[in-house]
């Protein structure tokens, strides 16, 4: 089975986490998942994120202000992804959604109310941990 390595990232604001919502015409579609990317070859997670998060979202973020925060391991029907998740509190810029994702910031209390991709839910307990 092909193992496919994804970072994702916890921005976290005011007592909120940012979700994305994965637009139409991609796999799990209308889901919210935290932003973020495949790891390309070559690429550390932390590099990968800094890019994904000026493209998907168009805010700056250096490497050393990401946390290592937990990870997902889940398999899927036709691959197993990796998923190291990590914290972020300080960036330059507004997220916007770039791609033309809708982007939401939901407190620990909303966060069960987002239906996910069924690799992020596990993800969740050590989000609220920073709301």
């Amino acid at each position: 089975m092909k193992l496919v390595l994804v970072a994702a990232i916890a921005l976290v604001r005011d007592s909120r986490v940012l979700f994305a919502e994965r637009p139409k015409g991609k796999n799990l579609a209308g889901l919210w998942e935290f932003p973020g990317g495949k790891v390309e070859a070559g690429e550390t997670p932390e590099a990968c994120l800094v890019r994904e998060c000026a493209e998907e979202l168009g805010i700056t973020l250096r490497a050393e202000d990401l946390q290592p925060l937990t990870f997902a391991s889940h398999t899927y029907e036709d691959f197993h992804l990796l998923m190291p998740l990590y914290a972020c509190r300080d960036w330059q810029g507004e997220p916007t959604g770039q791609e033309g994702q809708r982007l939401a910031w939901a407190t620990a209390a909303e966060l069960e109310t987002y239906a996910m991709p069924p690799a992020d839910d596990p993800l969740l307990p050590a989000v609220r941990t920073l709301l």
